[in-house]
C-alpha cells in the first residue's frame, strides 16, 4: 500500500489538498491554535496601527494602573499599566512582533543546517555519519537552556546572540530526525531506481530522498517554534536575552517580578500570552502530525 508524502500534498490537486484540509480541522484543538496564531500574527504584522500607546512611552501619572475592569482602572489603558507607566497592552501587541521574528529566525537557523548535516550522516554512514551523531550527542546530553545560557554568556545577550543560542540548541533533533528519515528512504525501489538512472549525489539527497522526509520535519518545526518562544522568554527573563526596554515577553516578566504582589496584572499578563501563544502552537503541530501521517489517517 502506498503511502502519501508531504511532496505529495504540496504538489497535489484540489482533491488532495481539500483531504488534508479535512484531516487537519478533524483535530478541534489544532483549528482553535492555528485562529489564534493567526491573531498573533496579524497583531505582530501590524502592531505599530493596532496598538493603542507606544509600547515604550511612559505614562508617569499612571504607575501600576489596574486593568479597566478593577477599580482604579482607566479605559485608556485596557489591561494597565506597568512600574514605569507603560501601556501594557501595547507592549504585548509589539512584544508579539519580537517574540515570533526570534522563533522563526531560530527555527530556520535550524532546520537549513540539521537538514544538511542529516543528510550527510545519512549518505555517508561510514565517515562523516559518526561524527556529526556523536558532535549532536554531546549537545543533547546538556541542559538545552543551560547551554543557550552559557552561548549567550559568551556571546553576550542581544536579539541576535538570542536566535543563534536557541538555533544551536535546536540543531540536534533536525539532524537526529532527518538521518532517521532518510536512511529509512534510502532502502526504497524509487531511491535505487534513480541510482540505475545515474542521478547523482545531491539529485538523491535534494530532489529524491528530502522532499520525502518533508512531513516529521515539518512538525518538529512547528514544535520547535514553540520552544523557541519559551526559550526566548527563559533568557529574558534571566536578563541574558533582548533588553529593555524593547518590549519583550520574557523580559517584561523579569522586570515585573517584584510587583507580583502589588500589581498582579503586570506578571499575569505577559505570562498568559506565553502560555496561550505556545499552546496554540503545539496544537497546531498536533494538527499537522495528524494530517501529515498516513498511519493517523489509516487509524482513523
Amino acid at each position: 500500500m502506498s503511502t502519501q508524502t508531504f511532496d505529495d500534498v504540496m504538489q497535489a490537486p484540489p482533491s488532495r489538498l481539500r483531504e488534508f484540509w479535512q484531516a487537519f480541522a478533524h483535530n478541534k484543538g489544532a483549528v482553535a491554535g492555528l485562529l489564534f496564531m493567526a491573531l498573533l500574527v496579524i497583531c505582530a504584522l501590524f502592531a505599530p496601527w493596532l496598538a493603542p500607546h507606544s509600547p515604550i512611552e511612559q505614562y508617569r501619572d499612571f504607575l501600576l494602573t489596574p486593568p479597566m475592569w478593577q477599580d482604579g482602572g482607566q479605559a485608556r489603558f485596557l489591561l494597565g499599566t506597568d512600574e514605569l507607566g507603560r501601556d501594557l497592552l501595547s507592549r504585548l501587541i509589539h512584544g508579539a512582533r519580537l517574540s515570533l521574528l526570534i522563533g522563526l529566525s531560530s527555527v530556520i537557523c535550524s532546520l537549513l543546517p540539521g537538514i544538511l548535516l542529516g543528510l550527510l550522516a545519512a549518505f555517508f554512514p561510514q565517515r562523516l555519519g559518526p561524527v556529526i551523531m556523536r558532535m549532536m550527542d554531546v549537545m543533547m546530553a546538556l541542559p538545552s537552556l543551560l547551554l543557550a545560557v552559557a552561548i549567550v554568556a559568551v556571546l553576550g545577550p542581544g536579539l541576535l546572540n538570542t536566535v543563534i543560542a536557541i538555533a544551536i540548541v535546536s540543531l540536534p533533533a533536525y539532524v537526529r530526525l532527518t538521518r532517521a528519515a532518510a536512511m529509512g528512504e534510502r532502502q526504497k525501489d524509487y531511491v535505487t531506481a534513480s541510482q540505475l538512472a545515474g542521478a547523482g549525489l545531491l539529485r538523491l539527497m535534494f530532489i529524491c530522498v528530502l522532499p520525502n522526509c518533508m512531513a516529521p520535519l515539518i512538525v518538529q518545526a512547528t514544535l520547535s517554534f514553540s520552544a523557541a518562544i519559551l526559550d526566548a522568554a527563559a533568557l529574558g527573563f534571566l536578563g541574558l536575552g533582548v533588553q529593555p526596554p524593547t518590549p519583550e515577553w520574557g523580559t517584561m516578566l523579569a522586570s515585573a517580578r517584584d510587583y507580583i504582589q502589588r500589581a498582579w496584572w503586570v506578571v499575569t499578563m505577559p505570562g498568559l500570552t506565553i502560555l496561550f501563544s505556545v499552546l496554540a502552537i503545539n496544537l497546531v503541530g498536533d494538527g499537522l502530525r495528524d494530517a501529515l501521517d498516513p498511519k493517523l489517517k489509516n487509524a482513523d
